[in-house]
């Protein structure tokens, strides 16, 4: 693939930057921004990209480089040995022109107005609450006066080519009935909602339609934006984009996937497991085409054996009828707007839902931390949530992050340990993903990045 250089100005959104703003962002030392300035703008620029090993695409554009550039006018960005695939005829695409200034947009932000910001102790749960909603407000993700209709769609970016056109069916019964869509923003499960969305909306003579993604710079070369989105989020770490799901979000389908959508639904049950969210309206369905039965059987034995069949109360399992599941998922959303209008809540932003301190807290994936986890049933199912929560986003971690997998090869598989209850669901649940492809892209070779109570996973 060819590289190319270009030069771009901002368009309507942070055109000027302070000196204090660009020394940071050109700083290579530790404490600077360059680096993860430098790794999201790769990923925007490499959207359409087949690799979910982040490090490998570092690596393979190891020669980019991106350089804020402070004239009398404002700022211009110089871009380095861009991958090709950001041009047509050398002109880099509008779209990815402005997911590269929401880049800017959300790393200047998190770092000089909630990071270095002694407002915002990120230790308590009400200040990383704030800060979620402080970055979505700085991206203008918060939409006053506006019903609920943005329907959070999780999935897997590596998934069967009949499951990928199942999200594309759904996505156009939920444009078909006014709903926006609300994705991690990568490809797969999270592209396939929005493009079928696309084509409902047209219909509708929609023109005001949102797809919005929301990422973290952990992840996101792994899974750059597809082109479909046109609201960037940028969080600073994947406990806050989840939150951000949530909070944002007025109900949630999840496709089939991998370890990563395995931590979407636990971090989301163990929310609505809390006692203080009892009676709080959240639709949640899980679905996708019959061949895809299996997958949410075995979800659904794996939560049933673990927290218990009390969870299933939180979710509904619909296959193979992407009109029901719109349906139902329209009614749902008419519960979430009674809801919030009984109780003066805001529908663009979910502040009664009560979440965990062990759901906000980021949890760095070593192996001490990994090995350390209570994976155990003798302590209240939300806490056992966030435990198995953590697990599989190490997991993630082992699997797709640059980080993770350098820690992998220095020091070998992560070690699970806990109680058989739980190891042996856990165990089957994983080699289950595994042999169906989807702890890789299709073609990848996948060797475990865990073991589970001293033995080899798979």
């Amino acid at each position: 693939m060819r590289k190319l250089n270009t030069l771009i100005r901002p368009e309507g959104s942070l055109e000027i930057l302070s000196k204090l703003e660009v020394a940071k962002l050109l700083d290579t030392s530790e404490s600077g921004l360059h680096e993860i300035y430098r790794c999201c703008s790769l990923a925007v620029l490499n959207s359409g990209g087949n690799e979910d090993d982040s490090r490998a695409v570092l690596e393979r554009f190891k020669d980019f480089d991106i350089r804020v550039l402070q004239q009398e006018r404002g700022i211009q960005l110089d871009v380095i040995n861009a991958p090709e695939r950001a041009f047509v005829d050398g002109i880099m695409i509008r779209g990815i022109r402005e997911h590269l200034f929401a880049v800017l947009r959300d790393i200047v932000y998190t770092s000089t107005e909630i990071v270095a910001n002694p407002a915002f102790d990120l230790s308590r749960p009400e200040d990383i609450t704030s800060a979620v909603f402080h970055i979505l407000r700085n991206a203008a993700a918060l939409k006053a006066n506006e019903p609920p209709n943005l329907v959070v769609c999780w999935g897997g970016h590596s998934i069967s080519s009949e499951e990928y056109q199942y999200t594309k069916v759904l996505g156009y019964e939920l444009g078909l009935r006014g709903m926006d869509i609300c994705t991690g923003c990568g490809p797969g499960a999270m592209k396939g909602p929005m493009k079928g969305a696309t084509i409902a909306h047209a219909k509708q003579r929609v023109t005001d339609a949102r797809y919005v993604g929301l990422t973290e710079p952990g992840i996101i070369a792994a899974e750059p934006p597809n082109p479909i989105v046109n609201e960037l989020v940028i969080l600073p770490d994947i406990e806050k984009r989840l939150e951000a799901f949530v909070r944002l979000g007025h109900g949630i389908v999840v496709f089939p996937g991998g370890a990563g959508t395995a931590e979407e639904i636990l971090y989301l049950l163990g929310i609505l497991l809390h006692p203080e969210n009892k009676y709080l309206p959240f639709p949640l369905i899980f679905t996708g085409p019959a061949a895809s039965a299996d997958y949410f059987q075995r979800i659904d034995a794996f939560l049933a054996a673990i927290i218990g069949p009390q969870v299933r109360q939180h979710y509904r399992i619909i296959v193979d009828n992407p009109p029901e599941v719109a349906r139902v998922m329209k009614d749902g959303l008419e519960a979430v707007r009674h809801f919030r209008k009984q109780h003066q809540d805001a529908y663009f932003f979910n502040w009664l839902l009560k979440i965990d301190k062990n759901f906000q807290l980021p949890f760095a994936p070593t192996h001490a931390n990994m090995a350390g986890l209570e994976l155990r049933r003798d302590q209240p199912a939300h806490q056992l949530a966030a435990q198995l929560r953590r697990a599989f986003s190490g997991i993630v971690a082992g699997n797709v992050k640059a980080d993770g997998i350098r820690a992998i090869e220095e020091f070998g598989p992560f070690q699970l340990s806990g109680e058989a209850a739980v190891l042996r669901p856990l165990d089957e649940l994983l080699a289950a993903f595994a042999a169906q492809g989807r702890m890789k892209l299709p073609g990848s070779h996948y060797e475990p990045c865990y073991r589970l109570g001293g033995a080899p996973a798979a």
